[in-house]
């Protein structure tokens, strides 16, 4: 037996994530999930990445957008609209079921871990799936023009403001969901996982509640990441964009020293093969692949790669 953890954001993440469900039974994966993205909006509760991987693995995600829900309609919105309220954060009909079923049990009372696996039971998930904490953890977009929440950042300004950092608000006294430790701590783990997700927005806050870094540093088994930067550009999202602001090469050999000396090993694109030497050292491998996640034969693919570069240490 072996057992295995998977550190996801949003749509990168949950492409690699649904690769390793076609490989892997659910006894012996545990994904971790950002929950910084999280936030309250027209009264709910809404959950991002758990959603995106949610839908991801139950086969209903948007093809197009890798978020959201395929067939979605937006009524409600368009109604909202004529009443004035607010729209710039897009819920379609079908998604508000998810924000309407989860806010109605977190207000009686039930932990995000227990709404999030009665919602991904419903929807004939197998797998477990983890929020990083069940106390809220938010993370703030530090700017030029002043402070944002993520959410204001990433959806309502469009990421355009220049960014100057980032903070975890809540992280210091937040907890682990349960189960995250003791999946990091497992006699059997036989790898780590870091999903091709946003280092800053995605990975660090999961990182930033107490115990997960110590946890990753701690453990016996290999660590690897996967880079989210191809030939300089992000696959998905503002990654490439941050590190040119924050003064950052925007290449996969950044992303890697960002983790420094909590992985092992790191997966390249084939495109960026000749990063590879000045990536590797005594103490982290690296390996090369197809990295970029068009379709289900790739995500599998890139899971075979992840699992059987895991299996060398």
């Amino acid at each position: 037996m072996a057992s295995y953890v998977a550190l996801s954001g949003g749509v990168g993440g949950a492409k690699l994530a649904l690769g390793l469900t076609h490989l892997l039974p659910p006894q012996d994966l545990t994904l971790v999930v950002n929950t910084g993205d999280d936030f309250e909006h027209l009264g709910l509760h809404i959950a991002p990445d758990l959603d995106t991987l949610m839908y991801t693995l139950s086969g209903l995600s948007n093809p197009d957008t890798g978020w959201g829900r395929a067939g979605e309609s937006w009524q409600c919105l368009d109604a909202l609209a004529e009443l004035g309220g607010e729209t710039w954060f897009r819920l379609g009909d079908r998604d508000l079921s998810v924000h309407l079923q989860r806010s109605l049990r977190l207000r009686a009372g039930v932990s995000l871990s227990d709404v999030s696996a009665e919602l991904y039971t419903a929807l004939g998930i197998r797998h477990r799936a983890l929020p990083m904490s069940n106390q809220a953890v938010r993370t703030q977009v530090h700017t030029d023009g002043g402070t944002l929440a993520f959410q204001h950042y990433f959806v309502r300004e469009r990421c355009a403001p220049r960014v100057t950092g980032f903070s975890f608000e809540g992280a210091a006294t937040a907890q682990a969901a349960p189960g995250v430790l003791e999946a990091l701590r497992a006699p059997d783990l036989a790898g780590v996982i870091i999903c091709p997700s946003n280092p800053f927005l995605s990975i660090d806050p999961i990182l930033a509640v107490p115990g997960v870094r110590d946890a990753l540093q701690q453990c016996t088994a290999p660590v690897i990441a996967v880079s989210p930067i191809v030939a300089g550009l992000a696959i998905k999202g503002p990654t490439a964009k941050i590190m040119e602001e924050l003064a950052l090469a925007q290449t996969a050999a950044a992303v890697a020293a960002h983790y420094g000396t909590l992985i092992d090993g790191f997966i390249l694109d084939e495109t960026d093969r000749h990063l590879a030497a000045q990536i590797s050292t005594q103490t982290l491998r690296v390996s090369c692949a197809q990295s970029v996640m068009v379709t289900l034969d790739d995500r599998i693919n890139l899971a075979h790669t992840a699992l059987d570069f895991l299996r060398t240490f």
